[in-house]
């Protein structure tokens, strides 16, 4: 069984896997050995894992992996890939990006696949219909906007996201609201538009944990595919296992 280890910006989430079969998924808030202890008592079958990390993580928690997993690996830009990546600075591309591709490239072989992480940041991601990743877009998330709004004023308050269905607002709370969420869906869809123009069929996953917020806002269909970047870490982990 694989261990597929996902640690974001802003939560870490570990995902079990029997071959290419999700068997579950679990968030916690911080990854310590104490975790990986009890997952490998209850799943003794536990012998390869892998870490996609954006940030830096306890080095007791690496101790443990290499101790004891027969096959351990951490993600970065030397690792081989069961797609081809055309990106020109791929020791900056970001771990969680070619994780998602891998993963749409895995779920949907053959066809123009525009991946949408909807997190932290948005990141837009092409896979194309010949297994290549070509690259991407990246723009602040919803949250990221609303923060700058009061960060970057003097007077402009701090909102949280809210389901609103106003073209436009009618006070300062209003305003921003509209203005941020109705904003990134245009966004969103006027950059699926885009690359819909030059890929024909293009299919468009949306993952992240602001997926949600895009339910019946966009005019264009798309998957919703959560644990997309898990999917990917465990097709890397097998594709380097058949090498």
């Amino acid at each position: 069984m694989n261990l597929i280890i996902d640690i974001g910006n802003t939560r870490t989430k570990l995902s079990l896997f029997n071959r290419d079969e999700e068997v579950l998924t679990v968030p916690v808030d911080e990854l310590l050995p104490t975790h990986l202890d009890m997952l490998c008592q209850e799943h003794p079958g536990l012998n390869q894992a892998i870490v996609s990390a954006v940030k830096n993580y306890p080095q007791p928690t690496r101790t443990y992996l290499q101790t004891h997993f027969q096959t351990f690996m951490e993600l970065d830009g030397s690792t081989p890939l069961p797609i081809e990546n055309c990106y020109h600075t791929p020791e900056t591309l970001g771990k969680d990006r070619i994780a998602a591709a891998v993963g749409a490239s895995f779920l949907y072989p053959g066809n123009h696949v525009l991946v949408i992480d909807a997190g932290t940041a948005i990141t837009y991601d092409l896979i194309n219909n010949k297994n290549q990743y070509l690259g991407g877009n990246i723009s602040p998330g919803l949250d990221m906007r609303f923060q700058a709004l009061h960060h970057f004023t003097g007077r402009l308050p701090r909102i949280k996201t809210k389901n609103m269905k106003k073209l436009f607002g009618q006070s300062t709370r209003e305003a921003i609201l509209a203005g941020v969420q109705n904003g990134i869906v245009f966004e969103v869809d006027k950059t699926i538009d885009a690359f819909k123009e030059f890929y024909k069929n293009l299919i468009v996953i949306i993952t992240g944990g602001d997926a949600n917020f895009f339910d019946k806002k966009l005019k264009n269909s798309f998957f919703v595919h959560f644990n997309l970047i898990a999917i990917g870490l465990n097709r890397i982990l097998e594709h380097n296992g058949e090498i």
